[in-house]
């Protein structure tokens, strides 16, 4: 199985900004053994301005200059942590920068496309991360909710999970809410669907659960099942992997078809 992982930022560091040292061991020991297992692996890893942003000891910026350079500070200390964690399970990691330009120009996605199959073909771990040093407003794909499931349409995963704060999508907001309950599928992206999905996310991050309905819908439509669920528990990959219900779950066309 092809599988893309989008782990967000929220997940990967504390609240002020530095890296979650626990929970990033746990994942990376998680991904190394569904990698033994025979899957092929592709991170699509948020983190590298919040984490940037914690190293320089600012808040998180809101200015693109002070974005980009924090961005770049953080996109080091990322990719150092993971090259040291996957190398402890004799896994090898590949860095991969991209911005929308790279998925709009067909040129350019052909080879972003030839280099991560060739990568996997490899047996490498591809971790790829918008390049928010170089990427304006024009060029940016804007969240990493959009940019996995991108990445899963350009490499043609069998499934795409997005790891989050959150355990997926509710019936209503769960922290305003308490009797709201976890929807565990989704066969059909509805206007009903859409409305349950909120606005903001974290002060890290990006993205909320209106991004993951959007990437779930680009997904989707090729064929691609997306799963939200909880990052901070790396395990519940197992169980996704083997699909069991866990988070929700939305159908691609070739499952909802079946």
């Amino acid at each position: 199985m092809r599988i893309v992982v989008k782990i967000g930022t929220s997940t990967l560091a504390h609240p002020g900004g530095r890296l979650n040292i626990r929970h990033i061991e746990s994942l990376v020991k998680v991904w190394s053994d569904i990698k033994n297992a025979g899957h092929e692996l592709i991170i699509v890893s948020s983190g590298a301005t919040g984490l940037g942003a914690g190293k320089l000891q600012i808040a998180r910026p809101r200015d693109i200059t002070t974005k980009q350079a924090a961005a770049a500070v953080g996109q080091c200390e990322l990719m150092y942590t993971y090259d040291k964690l996957f190398s402890e399970y004799s896994h090898t990691v590949a860095q991969i920068l991209v911005t929308w330009e790279d998925f709009d120009h067909e040129l350019r996605r052909r080879n972003l496309q030839n280099t991560l199959m060739r990568l996997l073909e490899l047996g490498a771990v591809p971790i790829i991360n918008e390049n928010d040093t170089v990427a304006t407003e024009e060029y940016s794909v804007g969240d990493n909710d959009t940019l996995s499931a991108l990445v899963a349409q350009c490499v043609h995963a069998d499934l795409l999970v997005l790891l989050s704060d959150i355990d997926g999508l509710y019936t209503a907001d769960p922290h305003t809410h308490p009797d709201a309950t976890l929807i565990h599928r989704v066969e059909r992206i509805t206007p009903e669907i859409e409305a349950l999905a909120g606005g903001a996310g974290s002060a890290l991050g990006t993205g909320g659960m209106t991004t993951k309905v959007v990437a779930a819908r680009l997904a989707n439509a090729e064929g691609v099942d997306m799963v939200i669920a909880n990052g901070s528990h790396a395990e519940l990959l197992y169980d996704i992997v083997d699909g069991k219900d866990v988070g929700t779950k939305f159908l691609g066309r070739k499952e909802t078809n079946r």
